[in-house]
């Protein structure tokens, strides 16, 4: 079995995209697991990026984000493709109107721009009322993800690699945004597993050289997280009585 790194116990969150609710309430769950862990393992949070849109809260992710993480723990944030189309929007708003029919609508509600607003503003000036609106902590965070982390045998990224290219040639447009051929390769990457979110499915999905997360939070109510400590794998989700999204 592969393995992270020795001595440290990583949990990696899915796609959250703005349901703070489940995020707090899978964050609870990784912190009591830890405590089952032994004295003196490190505790490390990868999140694999879209924390925004689609959902009803997205400000609320990201002020979570922006503080420190639990105590004991280490955080690595990655970037995903909504964040791109986020940052996008604010430097080129007429260019970057397809985030809004991507759940930027319901991102730029979260912070208080109201939809008859966000329907009848030109692109620059909604752009210029969204960055009056945005915390420069939020800004610095969204500016400053990261967009692969290794650890032993494991990569971590938020779309996944394209086969045929090195890990180290990866592309952003490659790790934000790649389906195939990366779902169907049985290639061994190098022997390193990629962990991903990304593409939705209802359970994780468990293959000899990838395991994908994102179980559609924002729609199924279901926010997931890996576990991976020396040849041990486990899942935390978010209970099911949580339901499905607010109304």
């Amino acid at each position: 079995m592969p393995e992270p790194e020795p001595g440290v116990c990583i949990y990696a969150i899915g796609d959250v995209h703005g349901r703070s609710d489940l995020l707090s309430a899978l964050l609870d769950r990784i912190v009591a697991h830890s405590a089952t862990l032994p004295d003196g393992v490190r505790r490390r949070l990868v999140f694999l990026g879209d924390y925004i849109d689609r959902g009803p809260d997205s400000r609320g992710v990201l002020d979570l984000l922006c503080h420190p993480p639990p105590p004991g723990f280490d955080r690595v944030c990655l970037r995903g493709n909504h964040e791109s189309f986020l940052l996008d929007f604010l430097d080129t708003p007429a260019k970057s109107m397809v985030w809004l029919v991507n759940g930027g609508k319901e991102t730029l509600e979260s912070y208080g721009i109201a939809e008859d607003a966000i329907l009848a503003l030109q692109q620059t000036d909604l752009a210029a009322a969204f960055e009056g609106l945005l915390p420069p902590a939020h800004r610095r965070f969204l500016e400053g993800l990261e967009l692969v982390h290794s650890s032993g045998d494991y990569v971590f990224v938020h779309a996944g690699i394209d086969p045929d290219v090195p890990l180290h040639r990866q592309g952003p447009e490659t790790l934000l945004w790649i389906r195939e051929p990366f779902l169907s390769s049985r290639d061994v990457f190098g022997g390193r597993v990629v962990v991903h979110g990304h593409t939705v499915s209802a359970e994780p999905q468990v293959r000899p050289n990838r395991i994908g997360i994102d179980t559609g939070a924002y729609a199924s109510g279901r926010l997931t997280a890996l576990v991976v400590f020396g040849p041990r794998r486990d899942f935390l989700s978010t209970p099911p009585e949580m339901g499905k999204e607010p109304g």
